[in-house]
């Protein structure tokens, strides 16, 4: 592996016009992919494991949720066996994640209508997954993307970060940096973007004390807003 040069040594660059062209995209999506595995946190067997471990995530850590699952799924893993074990026999379970309560309450309500819509199988058309309870658009871009292979780039705080100190887009909002990925990306990396910005957001580019030194874009990186160590 070749000599980095140390965070210290790298100039800050704030400004809010500052974006990188798209070689530069490019070059930042190739770093990456040669260095991180595009692949869920989250521990799932099937298509319905991953909705459900989705739907429990949101304001969790992955690591909470597996933890959880681990127990849970080997009890329930399908929408009717969800559906007997009920709201308040899938509390003990989730307890450990914020907002168990009402989780678990749109966990059993989505499963009774995968049954009654679906026939028990998870839809891959976007608008009958944002029609369940607890599926947003970020957990149907996770589905769609994961179960389905569709290109979809799910936006959370890590992705929006990175994306913004990286220079690959200038946006407030994680709606708009959604946007701007979709139209940035080159298609070649647009199907893993998700988890190379995430990934990387959670063990290299953190929101605090990012970890320059060691990271596989930084030459490309515009650093946007990190302080000098």
């Amino acid at each position: 592996m070749s000599r980095r040069t140390p965070a210290k040594a790298f100039p800050v660059r704030r400004s809010a016009a500052a974006l990188l062209d798209d070689g530069g995209i490019e070059a930042v999506y190739a770093a990456l992919a040669r260095t991180i595995e595009p692949r869920s946190d989250l521990r799932f067997s099937s298509t319905y494991e991953l909705l459900v471990a989705v739907v429990l995530s949101a304001q969790a850590t992955d690591k909470s949720v597996n933890l959880a699952t681990a127990e849970l799924f080997p009890t329930a893993n399908t929408p009717a066996a969800m559906v007997a074990l009920g709201v308040e026999g899938l509390i003990p379970y989730i307890k450990r994640i914020g907002l168990y309560r009402t989780k678990a309450a749109n966990v059993v309500e989505l499963s009774r209508l995968l049954i009654e819509r679906h026939a028990g199988e998870v839809p891959s058309d976007r608008a009958a997954l944002e029609a369940l309870p607890g599926v947003g658009r970020k957990t149907a871009n996770v589905v769609l993307n994961i179960a389905f292979g569709q290109p979809t780039i799910a936006v959370d705080t890590h992705v929006h970060r990175v994306a913004n100190r990286l220079g690959i887009c200038r946006t407030g909002t994680v709606e708009g940096t959604e946007n701007a990925l979709l139209e940035r990306t080159p298609e070649t990396y647009r199907q893993h973007a998700h988890h190379y910005l995430i990934l990387h957001g959670r063990y290299c580019c953190t929101a605090r004390n990012p970890a320059c030194a060691r990271c596989p874009a930084a030459e490309q990186c515009l650093r946007v807003g990190v302080d000098p160590r």
